[in-house]
């Protein structure tokens, strides 16, 4: 007579219960593939280029040198006391980070659609790992900002001097901040672009009118009349957290950064309500 083996799954796939369900256990499990597709992303990049990882330096560099040229030199925007090649690369440094986890993550459904619908992980781990992969180019680039640092500190250019703070310990809660922001609102153009394909032709432009109403440009108190639309963009205080943890220049404005917090939290609930709803249906939809 035949035994009966009673069935066992390692994996059991059901659907959440809740819109806000994360399931942290289920992204730990699968924490190796987040890394690995964090290297892809990293190993791709530049893939069969002249330059290769070069790019991630000589893109912000050459951004840096044309706004010293066109703002600081032709439109006489001045940003003492910071000289002007620090000043633009300490607001580049933090922006593409920003810019590069937004980009990144707002076609995941578009982009994964091959990959989705074959084999099964939490669809979260994707975005995770372009915010991931995003720290390598962001290191690479503060190493530049650093080295531009040390030059003008040493020679003393402009008179300018190195002042470390305190400050230069929230630039690790900065980070966390930044990435919530670009993998929140991210998502929430990736879930919109699985219905509304032509929102995915804007992201881009979008991305660069918007780093206009942030001061990576021009110094806030140049911003007269557009202050507040200035600090309205949660990535304002952040930017400005940064320089001020190098450069001590003005005050430090912690209702500011906490504003940018409380935008960073609501932008991923509302990313995670629209994503977890989406996940579900994408590919009858895409």
């Amino acid at each position: 007579m035949q035994e009966k083996h009673e069935e066992h799954w390692d994996i059991i796939v059901d659907a959440k219960k809740h819109r806000l369900s994360l399931n942290i256990a289920e992204l730990w499990r699968y924490r190796d593939l987040i890394f690995q597709f964090a290297k892809r992303d990293i190993a791709t990049a530049y893939n069969q280029t002249i330059l290769g990882p070069l790019w991630f330096l000589i893109q912000p560099l050459l951004t840096a040198i044309l706004f010293r040229f066109v703002f600081h030199g032709i439109a006489n925007i001045k940003t003492d006391p910071i000289p002007g090649m620090l000043f633009y690369l300490s607001g580049l440094t933090i922006w593409n980070y920003f810019s590069t986890c937004f980009l990144a993550t707002s076609n995941t459904f578009v982009a994964n659609t091959a990959i989705f619908g074959k084999v099964y992980f939490p669809r979260l781990v994707t975005p995770l790992s372009k915010v991931i992969s995003g720290l390598f180019i962001f290191g690479a680039q503060l190493i530049l900002f650093l080295c531009f640092l040390a030059y003008f500190a040493v020679f003393h250019t402009n008179g300018f001097e190195i002042h470390f703070s305190i400050y230069l310990l929230l630039i690790p809660y900065l980070l966390i901040v930044m990435g919530g922001l670009g993998l929140g609102t991210g998502i929430i153009i990736s879930s919109l672009t699985t219905k509304y394909r032509d929102l995915s032709y804007l992201v881009a432009f979008g991305v660069q009118l918007l780093m206009f109403t942030t001061t990576v440009i021009y110094p806030l108190p140049t911003a007269h009349t557009s202050r507040l639309l200035v600090l309205a963009n949660p990535m304002s205080p952040i930017i400005e957290s940064f320089r001020y943890a190098f450069f001590q220049v003005g005050d430090f404005n912690w209702m500011a950064l906490a504003y940018s917090s409380v935008f960073m939290i609501v932008t991923l609930f509302i990313g995670m309500l629209l994503f977890n709803r989406i996940e579900k249906s994408f590919m009858d939809t895409v």
